[in-house]
């Protein structure tokens, strides 16, 4: 791992010295990788770090888990691949951020190993600009004090789960060690603008649809367009509360990917796969996939409340679309609910629970759904090191005979240990 890290700071002609300066270095309107950017989510307007030259940080994630999950379905379904007790594949991140001036700052996440693509590959960056006074051009307080403008290719803003899930070695923000089972998750080329003024946001935004984009197909390639509103404000100095709704949709893609753009893969590895599967191959064990690549609408709303360590989350969101080779939308609903007590003045001890349910209609026409039920906790052994602990049970329901899903089953231990700087 440590190869890798050299050679990309050699390739960014990062000097040691940078580097060393840039590690104790807080960035401007910025999300730490620590425990402090637990329940954090679209970066603020108050910020208390100076713009004093161009600097770099250099930070990571590191994640290791130990799976013990055992899988089943119907007899005379497809046969499962065997599995058992052991660890899984360490996966890892380099993060680079760079302040480039007051109130600008860009982003750069690279793959170092994961699940899919064990070798290392760029997730992807983007420009960050919270204040306007780099272009000289006067009093820059209408845009300083209320805006943020993104542009690249980037973690697109639809919805507050994105905020709260892992991502690849980043899982220090998961509560949990699986994501929800319908994954909103993509990279794309566009960007946003989002407003902030005591409590109240908006964003909206402009995509091109797709996880890579390109030039063929024109006709095939239609723009996306994201939406959010919501509050987001301590009510007293122990509680806080936040709302919001979101959109996502476009008239046609060519692969659309909301569903499908988290390349780095599932925690779940190899359940409910078949004879044959490989990790890498088979890198969404556990997940859900619409198969809403063509046109597609997404909406969702998200509570969320925090009672001092109390912590409450919701995820209900549905989503209407159809593949290219399909006549109808088909509608899928998902229904997500967390509990979080966090425990001790540094609240680094905590216990977690989850339900997630998705419904809705397959390619032919079947109604299916799948639950789930998380259950587990974790302690931050210092800001930087996070242990976790969780039992997951899902089931797979209504699934005709003949799918290898078909009175599917998973459930089990997952032991997981997060280092983030």
């Amino acid at each position: 791992m440590k190869k890798y890290i050299l050679s990309l700071i050699a390739i960014a002609g990062l000097s040691a010295a940078t580097m060393a300066q840039g590690l104790q270095r807080d960035m401007q309107f910025w999300r730490s990788y620590d425990q402090r950017g637990i329940n954090v989510f679209e970066t603020g307007k108050a910020d208390t770090v100076e713009f004093d030259g161009l600097k770099v940080r250099v930070g990571g994630h590191f994640t290791q888990q130990f799976q013990n999950l055992s899988h089943s379905n119907a007899a005379g379904s497809p046969a499962l691949i065997e599995i058992g007790a052991g660890t899984n594949l360490a996966t890892a991140n380099l993060n680079i951020d760079v302040a480039l001036a007051d109130g600008v700052r860009l982003n750069l996440v690279t793959y170092l190993s994961s699940r899919h693509h064990p070798e290392t590959w760029v997730k992807g960056g983007f420009l960050q600009v919270d204040k306007l006074g780099f272009l000289g051009i006067g009093n820059t307080d209408w845009f300083d004090k209320y805006l943020t403008v993104r542009v690249g290719h980037m973690e697109i803003n639809y919805g507050d789960a994105h905020f709260r899930r892992s991502d690849n070695g980043n899982a220090m923000y998961n509560p949990f060690i699986g994501n929800y089972i319908m994954d909103a998750f993509t990279t794309e080329v566009g960007g946003e603008v989002f407003y902030q003024n005591n409590g109240f946001l908006a964003m909206v935004g402009v995509t091109g649809g797709e996880i890579q984009g390109g030039v063929t197909r024109p006709d095939d390639r239609k723009l996306n367009f994201l939406g959010k509103v919501g509050y987001d404000k301590y009510v007293t100095d122990d509680i806080r509360v936040r709302l919001t709704g979101s959109i996502y949709s476009t008239s046609g893609s060519a692969r659309n990917t909301l569903w499908g753009g988290d390349r780095a893969g599932s925690r779940y590895y190899l359940v409910m796969d078949p004879v044959g599967a490989t990790t890498a191959a088979n890198f969404t064990s556990g997940r859900f996939n619409p198969n809403q690549t063509d046109n597609i609408t997404a909406m969702v709303f998200n509570p969320f409340v925090k009672i001092k360590g109390l912590e409450l989350f919701g995820n209900f969101e549905q989503s209407k679309g159809k593949a290219a080779n399909e006549q109808t939308d088909r509608t899928w609903n998902q229904i997500g609910a967390d509990a979080v007590y966090r425990i001790g003045v540094k609240e680094n001890v905590y216990l977690a629970a989850r339900y997630n349910k998705v419904s809705g209609e397959l390619t032919g026409g079947r109604d299916v759904s799948i639950d789930r039920v998380q259950i587990g906790g974790g302690w931050f052994v210092t800001k930087n090191i996070l242990a976790k602990l969780e039992y997951v049970n899902q089931n797979y329901n209504d699934f005709a005979v003949g799918d290898i899903r078909n009175g599917g089953r998973f459930n089990g231990l997952m032991i997981e240990g997060v280092i983030g700087f």
